[in-house]
């Protein structure tokens, strides 16, 4: 019976504790709303997915980040349209999208623009990165962070060993100008496919080729379906993670300076998983019997040679910023 009874006040004390503890948890005040155009297995997914769980942690539970995958929102450029009229709080988008509308990000899209990876990190996280996320502000947008979206290549149905290999390409590009231009220069025609429907151009042979990442290349089974990838590595054009103005406008200072806070923990995060995944891809890529070519150099100097009337024809005005970068 003692025992019985101890066991009924053990019961009625653990179930006070989880009413306190319930009554203690505070309603959300903002239940706010994330894009991603990746699946929920990617890199940048899984940092968005970090991110909401910082800010929901930091916020104790007052500002909650639903992220949706997989263009559940739409594509990217449906989404930032959105964002613009506070339709999405957040998202990780390529740079491309915005490009066009803000000119002077269009110099980070510039191909052959850095020496590597490293090179790339010390602009972006240093006074010029701060200065160009700021810039987001003239489309309604926040900036927030860079996400990590590697070094874009080449791949194909047919090889490409040289410049000439090109010439006649249907090459699918990113909706944007400058990386038209870029194919175009390349003696290619540069065609915009949605990131989603790249895998059914290929198989439908609307495209004999496209440029991107490894991941890329891998997650979304491209290399299924062009054999040959040619590492090119002509452009490191970032995501970027960025907010809603409107939702930015709304927020109290303090949960802003966690959210950005939150951002940029994120995005040392996803450029970890970045890391290990491109390992990953290009290990799978290869045992699963594509061809992977490199270049001689004097093939990449060719189409370094051909595209540097890019620098001009769209950033006329950021000749000195792009030095700045280049000798960074």
């Amino acid at each position: 019976m003692k025992k019985l009874i101890m066991l009924g006040l053990c019961f009625c004390l653990a179930a006070g504790l989880c009413a306190c503890r319930q009554a203690e948890a505070p309603e959300p005040e903002y239940v706010l709303t994330y894009a991603e155009n990746q699946a929920q297995n990617y890199p940048s997914s899984l940092g968005g997915e970090r991110f909401a769980e910082l800010v929901r942690e930091r916020t104790e539970g007052r500002v909650v980040i639903q992220v949706k995958y997989a263009g559940e929102y739409g594509t990217d450029e449906e989404v930032v349209s959105q964002m613009r009229f506070g339709g999405i709080d957040f998202a990780r988008v390529s740079l491309a999208v915005v490009a066009d509308e803000i000119p002077i990000l269009n110099v980070l899209q510039l191909p052959f623009l850095y020496q590597d990876s490293d090179h790339m990190w010390r602009i972006l996280e240093g006074q010029i990165g701060t200065e160009l996320l700021a810039a987001f502000e003239e489309n309604e947008l926040v900036g927030l962070s860079w996400y990590d979206a590697g070094a874009r290549s080449l791949y194909s149905t047919r090889p490409i060993r040289s410049l000439e290999d090109m010439q006649g390409l249907t090459v699918r590009v990113q909706n944007s100008q400058l990386a038209m231009d870029m194919v175009t220069l390349m003696g290619a025609e540069p065609v915009y496919v949605d990131h989603n429907d790249v895998h059914y151009a290929f198989e439908t042979r609307k495209i004999d080729a496209a440029e991107n990442n490894w991941p890329v290349y891998q997650y979304m089974d491209h290399y299924l379906v062009a054999k040959y990838y040619t590492v090119l590595e002509h452009t490191r054009v970032p995501d970027v993670q960025i907010a809603s103005k409107r939702t930015w406008e709304v927020l109290p200072e303090e949960y802003r300076e966690i959210i950005l806070e939150c951002a940029r923990e994120s995005a040392l995060y996803q450029r970890n998983l970045w890391v290990r995944n491109d390992i990953f891809a290009r290990a799978t890529v290869i045992d699963s019997g594509c061809e992977v070519i490199f270049l001689e150099p004097e093939k990449t100097q060719e189409f370094r040679d051909v595209v540097l009337p890019l620098y001009k024809k769209h950033c006329s005005d950021h000749l000195d910023l792009i030095e700045k970068i280049q000798n960074g």
